[in-house]
């Protein structure tokens, strides 16, 4: 007998929330930001826009299925099952902190807040969830197949994103690493760090490298198999060249650097919290991942 549905409704503490956590009562808070000229009203309403959106999608779920909810800082922790519709209520960008520790369940993005969002990944308003699940759940649901970029190293570590991967230093120090890009041949580098990104981080940290440089690359859509990557600020020396600083990557390339700093770090999607760590000599390359994130459309 195969199991219920299982509704996995992901949100993140909102500021208002934090605000709490960090000085106890409202009271507190809100002198907090009135001395800097803010209000807590406006921080208190959208919290309570966002507890709306989130009671609204949990009042939304069939009565036969089953439910949970996890927190952004739970995600590392927490098991997700084939048989689970992930419900995404908040911004964009938690779309694609969820994604990773996805395999193959259709997400559902709810907008708690609309007009303040971009609404690329949360497509969706609350008075939606009672229609999508169901069809989520069925066989026939239409979602759109969102490339993923993957990070591997030469002893096993794996690192998934959404929007992009950063290989550089883990602050402001010159990462130094050769760069080999299939069909290029290797070039000693140093630099600001390497960005490989999907079409869907096209719209963000990736497109703004693009539009500094003025890159005549063609990005690639969200759903193409395909990456762009560029190397940020490189410069040349007697022994580092900056020949080789952008490129695309097809669905079976891959982009291989070798460290030659003491220490550089891979993290995906500005969750910087979440990394690999990367030694001198270590390898690690960047590819299009096997694992793609199905969005309901």
């Amino acid at each position: 007998m195969s199991l219920a549905p299982r509704a996995v409704l992901v949100h993140r503490r909102t500021e208002y929330e934090e605000l709490l956590a960090r000085h106890g009562t409202h009271g507190q808070a809100a002198f907090f930001l009135s001395a800097r000229g803010r209000s807590a009203d406006e921080v208190r309403e959208r919290h309570e826009r966002t507890r709306r959106a989130l009671a609204d999608v949990a009042g939304a779920v069939p009565l036969t299925w089953r439910q949970t909810r996890v927190e952004r800082a739970d995600l590392d922790r927490f098991l997700f099952g084939p048989e689970d519709v992930v419900v995404v209520v908040g911004q964009d960008g938690l779309v694609a902190n969820t994604a990773k520790y996805l395999s193959g369940q259709p997400v559902v993005g709810i907008d708690a807040d609309p007009g303040r969002n971009a609404g690329v990944l949360v497509r969706h308003r609350p008075s939606d969830a009672r229609r999508l699940l169901p069809y989520a759940a069925g066989p026939g649901a239409a979602a759109d197949e969102l490339t993923m970029v993957a990070a591997a190293t030469d002893d096993g570590q794996r690192l998934l994103a959404l929007n992009e991967i950063y290989v550089g230093p883990p602050g402001h120090q010159t990462a130094r690493y050769t760069l080999d890009a299939e069909g290029a041949g290797p070039e000693s580098q140093a630099s600001s760090g390497v960005l490989a990104g999907t079409g869907t981080g096209a719209t963000g940290w990736l497109r703004s490298l693009w539009q500094q440089r003025s890159s005549a690359l063609a990005l690639p859509s969200p759903t193409e198999p395909r990456l762009a990557w560029f190397v940020r600020e490189a410069w040349p020396s007697p022994t580092t060249g900056t020949s080789r600083v952008e490129g695309v990557l097809g669905a079976e390339e891959g982009l291989r650097l070798t460290v030659e700093s003491d220490r550089l770090v891979a993290f995906g999607d500005g969750v910087e919290s979440d990394t690999l760590d990367l030694t001198w000599g270590q390898t690690v390359r960047l590819a299009v991942a096997d694992t793609r994130l199905r969005l309901v459309d």
